[in-house]
């Protein structure tokens, strides 16, 4: 009973409770007046008086039981008003039971128990909502005359959210919505009008002189979104848009989350979907690791991961910089679930015996490696070799050692007939887990490898160096002007590759749906545009490919195919396997060039990856270019 009485030491609280019992006082004594035309019989008088406060305290009695005082009248809202009402009618069939139980000592016409509720919500539930349209029109009514003029692209659920949190915005005034769906044209939500197409936009952009637009579509409308962002760029318009995929799994949108658009926004993908039960099964109450958890890719598995509610999850960095920055994110989680962070390098087979030992991962998840293709094909091949290769055998051997259930390693496109060191040291490190794998009905673990490419935002993306060079004034730097490189969102990858850690049965090489290739000189055009500004105030120029750098990249070899699987983004590799005798072959040979010329390291690289073919790259494509148009697309 101590909830239901707090709102006495409120006096907003208390003023709502004494307000009601004065309504329910006059909806009472209303009643009879409206049933008798406002001349009511003397005996029905003495009925009236004789019940009115016993049925006032009785429903003030029960207002309070079904806590109409713990809100706030100013965000009255629907589920207050379903709260009134459940009360009312309780309160109604209750006052309606006494009076028959006292019949015939008092009598109380029949209609007048049908009419006290329904004037009782009538004045409960309307004064709320009045008080509320009045307060927000109070605090945020001039802003509407005065905020600056927007128009929202969607009039789908993100807007409707949206258009609620822009009415209470003193800096938004919505003037229109547009949107493909015809059938809303011309109709109004929450007080604006959707005036058309997306295609209407320079008739209503110069009508209402407009500076800014909000894109609210969903995540799966990318080709709209870059229609419209394209189309208000030219106009010299601002787009504005919202945090897509957080808003869609939260349901959640605010004006707060509102940004300026980014490139990230044009390279939109459909949204992933996952085996939210078999994740939970693999995942949840058992102890996950993750190598390179510090990372681009190892960070976000770690965030996804904790969603799946495991007992521990160990964040395995040899960066201590980077666990600290991840300890920092992961410390606001507020969860209780074990967060161990360890700094250590995957290539100390004690340290990482002892800590499989002593947490017991249901399954690893190894993302250490050394990614960048310029940095490890010159003066750090045997460092490359030695980290991708020799790194991934300890920690496989270890989690083999340890009957780890399931080892998932992130491999990269550049892996598949690659031309630089680092392509070829993560394909050995496929082939180490290929010659690992035992039979799948044998092996207690089992080895998964999944393969992508490029991921928007990552530590090695272009898509940071074109922000900061655009930001200098340029130049813009392209490597080549027929570059093109698939991408992919960070979480988009870590959830796929944790799908794909779940359906791996052992051996397999999953390879990630990368959509369509993207031609990175197209890519820096929309990042220059997106800035507000043109190709002719910031120059483009080409440099030349980088030590091993190719042209474009592709997720499987000449002499692979793919087979189909239950999800629509992975595919299973059919890759040239080899057994354990190669594996200690391989370790022996990285073993013994450790002193040797890094030229001749290459050349015999070729013996173990039938497919790498070091670049060299010809004189055309090395001749630096100046400046040269480009297009948008």
């Amino acid at each position: 009973m101590k909830n239901y009485w707090q709102f006495l030491t409120n006096v907003r609280s208390f003023s709502a409770f004494i307000y009601d019992v004065l309504v329910a006082f006059v909806a009472w004594g209303l009643s009879f007046m409206l049933r008798f035309n406002f001349d009511i019989p003397s005996n029905f008088k003495a009925h009236l008086i004789d019940t009115i406060l016993w049925v006032v305290i009785i429903q003030a009695s029960i207002f309070i039981i079904f806590g109409l005082y713990q809100g706030i009248w100013r965000f009255a809202s629907i589920p207050d008003l379903k709260r009134i009402i459940k009360a009312v009618m309780v309160a109604a069939i209750t006052v309606a039971a006494l009076l028959f139980m006292s019949s015939p000592l008092i009598q109380v016409p029949r209609s007048v128990l049908i009419l006290d509720p329904i004037l009782l919500v009538l004045l409960m539930g309307g004064s709320r909502f009045t008080y509320r349209a009045w307060k927000e029109n109070h605090l945020y009514g001039a802003s509407q005359l005065s905020g600056q003029p927007v128009i929202l692209i969607g009039a789908g659920d993100l807007a409707v959210s949206l258009l609620k949190d822009l009415a209470r915005s003193k800096q938004w005034r919505v003037v229109g919505l547009l949107d493909e769906d015809k059938a809303v044209h011309g109709r109004l939500l929450i007080g604006s009008r959707v005036l058309g197409s997306i295609a209407m936009l320079p008739e209503v952009i110069s009508k209402f002189k407009v500076k800014h637009i909000i894109i609210a579509l969903p995540s799966d409308s990318y080709q709209l979104r870059r229609q419209a962002i394209e189309l208000a760029s030219r106009l010299g318009v601002t787009s504005l848009t919202l945090p897509i995929v957080d808003d869609l799994m939260s349901g959640k949108v605010s004006v707060s989350q509102i940004r300026k658009v980014d490139v990230e926004d044009l390279l939109g993908r459909e949204p992933v979907t996952l085996d939210n039960l078999g994740l939970h099964a693999l995942i949840e109450g058992h102890a996950v690791l993750v190598s390179g958890a510090g990372g681009s890719i190892g960070s976000e598995l770690c965030r996804q991961i904790v969603k799946y509610n495991p007992k521990t999850l160990v964040c395995l960095d040899i960066s201590e910089f980077a666990l600290y920055n991840l300890e920092q994110e992961l410390s606001q989680a507020n969860t209780a679930i074990q967060l161990i962070y360890i700094t250590g390098d995957v290539k100390n087979s004690q340290r990482i015996k002892s800590l499989l030992n002593n947490y017991q991962p249901a399954i690893v998840f190894h993302a250490a490696a050394y990614k960048h293709v310029p940095m490890m094909e010159n003066g750090n091949v045997w460092e490359a070799l030695s980290n991708n290769v020799i790194g991934t055998y300890t920690l496989a051997q270890a989690c083999k050692d340890a009957q780890i259930a399931k080892f998932v390693l992130i491999s990269t496109d550049k892996a598949v007939n690659p031309t630089n060191v680092m392509g070829a040291s993560k394909r050995l490190a496929e082939m180490v887990c290929q010659g690992m794998q035992e039979s799948v009905n044998n092996a207690v673990t089992k080895f998964v490898i999944v393969r992508f490419g490029n991921v928007l935002g990552s530590s090695g993306s272009v898509i940071p160096k074109f922000r900061e060079q655009i930001a200098k004034g340029g130049p813009v730097t392209i490597t080549h002007p027929e570059i093109t490189r698939y991408f992919m969102s960070i979480p988009e990858a870590a959830q796929l590759v944790m799908q794909a850690g779940l359906m791996g049965a052992g051996g397999d090489i999953f390879v990630l749906d990368m959509g369509e290739p993207v031609k990175i000189a197209a890519l820096a055009a929309d990042m220059i545009r997106l800035s507000g500004l043109q190709t002719d105030e910031i120059k483009i120029e080409y440099v030349g490919l980088r030590p091993g750098e190719k042209l474009y990249e592709e997720l499987l070899a000449d002499d692979e195919h793919t087979l189909p699987t239950p999800h629509e983004k992975l595919r299973i590799a059919v890759a040239r396997g080899v057994n354990k005798a190669w594996v200690k072959k391989l370790l022996k040979w990285i073993d013994s060039v450790q002193e040797t010329n890094e030229t001749d390291i290459k050349n015999e690289l070729k013996l173990w990856v039938e497919e790498y073919i070091p670049h060299h790259h010809s004189k055309a494509e090395n001749t630096a270019a100046t400046i040269a148009p480009v297009t948008f697309h």
